[in-house]
């Protein structure tokens, strides 16, 4: 079952201060009537997900994942023509493009789940993917107390 979509207002005044938080100085983000969002704004969908952004329901065996060993993998944007630009209305919709399992180089496995949020107009034109890579680990990672033999304190 697909992950139920969201709406996405890509905002003017939301824009810069998006862009004034990671420190742009770029006139198409703040000066213009309106701007075009930068490219890592699509990020703030999960504000506007409200839990959208992973199917954790596709994701087989979800119910025994440990959140407390999963890391952020990657991020990466492909946009379909030119990023949004203030008062586009995005419907984004997230689905599992991959699932898979490699051998960690310290022992244990690593499961690999990569997430791909679509954001399409309201008249259902591609306008970007935000793919995203989640890490499983089989175990907690070592802290300096582990690695000498000491009590495991991840927890």
């Amino acid at each position: 079952m697909p992950a139920p979509g969201y709406t996405m207002e890509v905002e003017l005044g939301k824009i810069r201060e998006f862009a004034r938080a990671t420190k742009s100085r770029n006139p198409d983000y703040l000066a213009a009537e309106r701007p075009v969002s930068p490219a890592t704004f699509l990020m703030t969908a999960a504000f506007w997900s409200e839990g959208a952004g992973v199917p954790w329901d596709e994701v087989e065996g979800h119910e025994e994942i440990d959140l407390g060993r999963v890391l952020h993998g990657g991020q990466e944007f492909v946009f379909h023509g030119e990023p949004p630009r203030a008062g586009t209305r995005l419907v984004g919709r997230a689905r599992i493009a991959a699932d898979y399992v490699k051998e960690g180089r310290r022992g244990g496995t690593m499961r690999f789940i990569e997430v791909v949020n679509e954001f399409r107009t309201t008249d259902g034109r591609l306008v970007a993917e935000a793919k995203n890579t989640v890490i499983v680990t089989s175990q907690a990672p070592k802290t300096a107390s582990t690695a000498d033999g000491g009590k495991d304190d991840t927890r």
